[in-house]
C-alpha cells in the first residue's frame, strides 16, 4: 500500500506540472511547456490507473483533487505572481485538513 500512495503522489505532482505548464504554453504556442503538458497528463493518468487498483476511486480522486488544487495555487503564486489572499489560504488549509482526515481517520480508503 505505501507504493500506491507514492504512485498517487507522483500522479498528483505530474498533473500539477502539466497544469502549470498549460498556463506557460500560452495556448500550446510554446513547444517545451506544451511537451510538459502532454507528458505530465499522460504520466499522471497512467499512475492514477495503477492507484485505482488499490484505492477506491472516490478516495483517490478526493486526494488527487484536493492536493492538486493546493499545489497548483502554490505554483501560480511562485511562478506566475498570482496573489493568494487570506480566504484562499484558509480554503486551502481546509482542503489539507480534509485530506488529513481522510488519510488518518477514515476506513473508506481500505480496500
Amino acid at each position: 500500500m505505501p507504493m500506491t500512495y507514492l504512485y498517487l503522489l507522483i500522479a498528483i505532482l505530474s498533473e500539477v506540472i502539466a497544469t502549470t505548464s498549460l498556463k506557460a504554453s500560452a495556448g500550446f504556442t510554446k513547444l517545451y511547456p506544451s511537451i510538459l503538458v502532454i507528458a505530465g497528463y499522460i504520466t499522471s493518468f497512467l499512475l492514477l490507473s495503477l492507484v485505482l487498483k488499490s484505492i477506491p476511486v472516490g478516495i483517490a480522486y478526493a486526494l488527487w483533487a484536493g492536493l492538486g488544487i493546493v499545489f497548483v495555487a502554490i505554483a501560480g503564486y511562485l511562478f506566475f505572481d498570482q496573489k493568494l489572499d487570506l480566504y484562499a489560504i484558509l480554503g486551502m488549509a481546509l482542503i489539507i485538513t480534509g485530506v488529513l482526515v481522510i488519510n488518518l481517520t477514515s476506513t473508506a480508503a481500505e480496500h
